[in-house]
């Protein structure tokens, strides 16, 4: 992946390729309250599948149980994607990842020294050790190894980079870089990451959360310094805040930073809706991307501007994302949008009968306290008629 300077901005070259990696099955369920069935797991697979996602994070197989089974159901289901499971540095934990006929495997292991002090209790060295072992005894089994810097964005800048040449050395196919308590901004991930592409020369996959509102930002900030794979779940479910949203990463990546993604996001509503009553989390209004406000038009000034053309306040097409624009009249709505929703039920109404009508709207819209349903609107013009009439 090489870079331009023009304009004062980064720009990606045409062909670089950036791949997706879902962890919905692993990082999504350790959500404090969800849990999947394993029909749900193989249905979120399948849809992760049909998405064209590059790799599925498919869960713990350690665990044993009904997770190491349905680890097992998903590596055998045939899907295009290539099925990850995760494990600590420990051999034992691959033994189990191998059982289940995953083609990748995930090593994870902390390099901030606050979690080799307290959480592992252990020096640097040991967590070389650890993870070049780990390493070594994958690709002598086969396997593709994503290598997870635990608490990258807190650890060491020189340290994460000999970690990173160690498992490179090793036989490493990426490093994980894993923001694991969302302490990252663009600028400072920027600048982490171009600086180990440039001194390793490993693939990268960003691993953000969004305990300050930035992890997707910070994912494409991170493809902006020279990664090539993104981490992310459905929804942005994840641990406290999340993680990096799979629909806000693909859309980015496509309409704000020109990356030709090959991706299916024709089904982005219906999956996140699945998602949503799967793991108990509704489904915000206006969640970007896919929350059923986002093509939402109340106000007159937006309303008209769409109505005329809708690239004046919409970025891409609602059915590029599996929904459908509206135009909602309430207290904002202007003549346009009363004209247009009228042209609906083939009524063709005067300038005169619009502001009539809007008049009404705005004070029943005021009285109810929210917009109004499409009978209530005509409920007001026939009202309007009734009265003329007599």
């Amino acid at each position: 992946m090489t870079w331009t300077l023009a304009n004062k901005d980064w720009f990606l070259e045409s062909d670089a390729k950036v791949y997706i990696v879902d962890t919905t099955l692993r990082d999504g369920e350790q959500t404090a309250g969800v849990v999947f069935s394993n029909e749900e797991k193989i249905r979120i697979a399948q849809y992760l599948d049909e998405i064209g996602i590059d790799q599925i994070e498919a869960g713990i197989p350690v665990m044993g149980g009904d997770e190491k089974k349905c680890i097992t159901e998903i590596a055998h289901m045939g899907l295009k994607s290539s099925i990850m499971a995760w494990n600590r540095a420990v051999i034992s934990d691959i033994k189990e990842s191998l059982e289940c006929g995953v083609d990748a495997v995930a090593i994870s292991i902390s390099t901030s020294d606050i979690h080799i002090q307290h959480k592992l209790q252990t020096t640097r060295e040991d967590v070389l050790h650890r993870m070049s072992d780990a390493v070594k005894f994958a690709k002598d089994n086969n396997l593709y190894v994503s290598v997870n810097a635990e608490d990258a964005s807190r650890s060491d800048l020189d340290y994460l980079t000999e970690f990173a040449l160690i498992a490179k050395h090793a036989g490493a196919n990426r490093l994980r870089f894993c923001d694991t308590v969302g302490t990252l901004n663009p600028l400072t991930t920027f600048r982490y990451i171009k600086t180990l592409h440039d001194a390793v020369g490993l693939d990268i996959e960003m691993h953000t959360h969004n305990d300050f509102g930035m992890a997707t930002a910070n994912s494409l900030s991170g493809v902006y310094g020279g990664a090539n794979h993104v981490g992310v779940t459905i929804n942005g479910l994840g641990e406290r805040a999340g993680n990096s949203c799979l629909q806000e990463v693909i859309m980015g990546l496509k309409h704000l930073m020109n990356v030709d993604v090959n991706y299916n996001t024709m089904i982005f509503r219906e999956v996140a809706q699945y998602v949503a009553n799967a793991s108990g989390r509704e489904l915000p209004v206006s969640k970007p991307i896919v929350g059923s406000n986002i093509f939402a038009h109340e106000s007159g000034i937006h309303g008209d501007g769409v109505l005329k053309n809708p690239l004046t306040y919409e970025v891409f097409k609602p059915e590029e994302v599996g929904l459908e624009r509206q135009i909602i009249i309430g207290k904002h709505s202007g003549t346009a949008a009363i004209k247009s929703k009228f042209k609906e039920y083939l009524i063709n109404l005067s300038e005169q009968d619009a502001k009539e009508i809007l008049a009404r709207v705005r004070q029943m819209s005021i009285d109810k306290k929210r917009s109004l349903f499409d009978k209530e609107v005509v409920y007001i013009y026939e009202e309007i008629m009734r009265e003329r009439n007599k």
